[in-house]
């Protein structure tokens, strides 16, 4: 599915949310990468489960035809600096639901570009009749259980030990959920 793009001036930066096109396809391969070297709040480490441009098309293309899928980007100057997706089921018992994943370069935390995809996405879910939003959070990504929960998210539960980051120590995985009644 899609959106109308939105144009956000946070501080000093200028930036829009849009949907993801099949242009996108090979800076998100890059910039996801990135992404996964700057932080250990990614289930994955750097080129870790690798998505190449090809891939990221189809992706990118199934999102734009599902209805209860949605590929979000944010782009400033031309450069894409963030992304957020939310993967539906063709189920029927399941097409309630849709689950949530965010990410931003890390030169760009601080600007609310993670606060503002969620928050069209939560906009599209109420939309479109999705009923639940699920998300998988590190404990330790306080800011992200703040915002979460800022936004209506609720823990349903916690995988113990889900996680071994670089000092080595096992960390659990935060289930969030919000729910349109």
């Amino acid at each position: 599915m899609r959106i109308d793009e939105k144009n956000f001036h946070v501080r000093d930066l200028a930036y829009t949310i849009r949907s993801a096109t099949e242009n996108d396809a090979n800076t998100l391969s890059k910039v996801r990468i990135q992404i996964d070297g700057e932080t250990e709040y990614m289930d994955r480490e750097k080129g870790e489960a690798y998505i190449d441009e090809l891939s990221f098309k189809q992706i990118i293309k199934e999102d734009t035809e599902a209805a209860h899928n949605l590929f979000l980007v944010c782009e400033t100057n031309g450069n894409i600096v963030g992304f957020s997706r939310c993967e539906g089921s063709l189920l029927r018992r399941m097409a309630h639901k849709v689950e949530f994943g965010v990410c931003v370069l890390k030169d760009f935390w601080g600007y609310s570009i993670g606060t503002h995809l969620l928050k069209e996405t939560i906009s599209w879910a109420d939309t479109n009749q999705i009923k639940k939003i699920t998300l998988n959070v590190l404990e330790t990504n306080e800011k992200a259980v703040t915002l979460y929960k800022k936004y209506g998210f609720e823990k349903e539960g916690v995988l113990k030990k889900d996680k071994l980051l670089s000092d080595g120590n096992y960390y659990n995985t935060l289930l969030l959920a919000r729910f349109n009644e």
